[in-house]
């Protein structure tokens, strides 16, 4: 697909504090992937008990609606996770990075009390487009 969008980051405003953008412009994009919060549940059926290795399913789920929508990780233009208190967030970030192979989109990591099950340690929404 082709480039629709490119990061902005201003030089007026700080650094981003890891690897994404302030924001994303999306210019003539023909092409929108919304998902729901992706959550961390393996083709299987399981949920894996450690908090990276549910990453690693959540990112694994979004490809996988990528591929779908004929979409690649560079047509993610927003991310929004969602975690559960006391996990290490390095990890979690990193594994983000991995997943979009340094691909910078707009993000947002989210600290909340639950989730919807409570062996869910987290889940994530992206919005695509192309």
């Amino acid at each position: 697909m082709t480039e629709v969008s490119r990061p902005i980051n201003p030089a007026a405003v700080s650094a981003p504090a890891a690897n994404y953008a302030h924001a994303v412009l999306t210019e003539h994009a023909t092409t929108w992937l919304h998902t729901s919060g992706v959550v961390p549940i393996a083709p299987d059926g399981s949920v894996p008990t450690g908090i990276v290795e549910q990453a690693e399913v959540i990112w694994s789920n979004i490809a996988a609606m990528l591929d779908e929508a004929n979409m690649v990780v560079t047509n993610v233009v927003s991310v929004t996770t969602y975690v559960t208190p006391g996990h290490d967030l390095g990890p979690i970030m990193a594994t983000r990075d991995r997943a979009l192979n340094n691909h910078h989109a707009a993000s947002t990591l989210v600290v909340v009390p639950e989730l919807a099950r409570p062996e869910w340690l987290m889940e994530i929404a992206v919005i695509a487009a192309g």
